[in-house]
């Protein structure tokens, strides 16, 4: 079975670790800073400040950026439930919005139809490793939390995904572009909103009383993290490589490809359709033919595991939905029920890729017959 998806781990990484170890000092401390400074000195901003996770990241950035119970914060439907939590830790209220049919990324149109006065801070995640149209969103003149947990590397008019924003978040999840096993990080231009961060992520040593968290990065986290970082590029091009050949034999057999020029493509997620798009509509359509779950267990029987690439989005796990997001999320549901996610990271050898190639071919011919 090829799975879904997989850490890419050398013995430079087990190395940086082990040295760590043999220092004696694991918890946060100066490994921890010099990540931070690789980190955003590579997105090209002022700082950085590692978490514990990329929900972390997003809690604290919105905190910093003075979101408070009551607060709305606009945020795509079609994303993990991370984004959610971190807003109902604060008692704020998620205002979800659907996506561009091409991109899957945050519609400018629908949020500009559904912003309010409440509105604080809009939550741009770049999503499967594509940036969104970043400067369409910071047009509007809110607060914008860059979510770059999928798409690290990734740039946007020459610029990294994460130089735009008020701030912007990174996941270093063991699946993720690269890894820290769990760990994430804030990086921004805001002296300010990265020393809010850095005083909120630890409680202890306080010359004062607020609610504080215990949201830290271990040393031995930032060295995996730094080893990884110098392969991030490498890592990049394998899964850029990989796609092309995706792209090529998909294209020659019918299935829409996603590729944008003006925009720097990293395929954290690479999505198949299980059937062919239709945009022209203003509802979802219905799913006729095999099920997606019927698709994925196909592959699955073929030793390949594909996936949903978000498995449930934010507004079908909240029933009934509140008036102000009338009109549904149709662009959303048809990704939900079409998109297949198939294997694409670096460590597929040519062998593994082929053989995705091949089934997904057998998959096109079951279909069309």
């Amino acid at each position: 079975m090829i799975p879904h998806s997989k850490p890419t781990l050398t013995k430079e990484d087990i190395s940086a670790v082990s040295n760590v170890i043999n220092s004696g000092y694991i918890s946060q401390g100066e490994v921890v800073s010099r990540f931070e400074s690789k980190v955003a000195k590579y997105i090209g901003v002022k700082g950085g400040a590692a978490v514990s996770s990329g929900t972390a990241a997003i809690h604290l950035s919105l905190i910093a950026l003075g979101v408070k119970e009551g607060d709305d914060v606009a945020m795509p439907t079609y994303v993990c439930p991370a984004l959610l939590n971190a807003i109902n830790y604060i008692g704020a209220n998620p205002l979800l919005i659907d996506i561009n049919p091409d991109s899957y990324n945050i519609s400018s149109a629908d949020l500009k139809k559904k912003l309010t006065k409440k509105t604080m801070v809009v939550i741009v995640p770049h999503i499967f490793g594509l940036p969104a149209d970043i400067k369409d969103i910071l047009s509007i003149g809110i607060p914008v939390i860059e979510d770059c947990a999928q798409s690290v590397g990734a740039a946007y008019k020459g610029k990294k995904a994460g130089s735009f924003g008020h701030c912007a978040i990174f996941s270093f999840y063991a699946t993720k572009v690269m890894t820290t096993g769990e760990g994430g990080m804030v990086v921004s231009n805001s002296d300010k909103i990265l020393e809010k961060i850095r005083d909120l992520r630890e409680y202890d040593h306080k010359p004062n009383y607020i609610v504080r968290y215990n949201y830290k990065m271990t040393d031995l986290q930032a060295a995996l993290g730094i080893s990884q970082l110098k392969r991030l590029d490498s890592f990049i091009s394998k899964r850029r490589t990989i796609a092309g050949s995706y792209n090529k034999r998909f294209s020659e057999l019918g299935i829409a490809i996603p590729s944008n020029p003006e925009k720097e493509h990293i395929y954290f997620r690479y999505m198949i359709r299980n059937r062919a798009p239709e945009h022209q509509s203003t509802r979802a359509p219905e799913n006729k033919g095999q099920k997606l779950e019927d698709d994925l267990k196909f592959f699955e029987d073929n030793g390949v595991k594909c996936m949903r690439p978000i498995f449930k989005p934010i507004h079908r796990y909240l029933t009934p939905p509140p008036d102000k997001w009338g009109g549904g999320f149709p662009e959303t549901d048809r990704a939900w029920n079409e998109l297949i996610s198939i294997p694409i990271y670096p460590s597929l050898s040519d062998g593994d890729i082929k053989k995705i190639v091949r089934v997904t071919e057998k998959w096109q011919e079951a279909k069309v017959e």
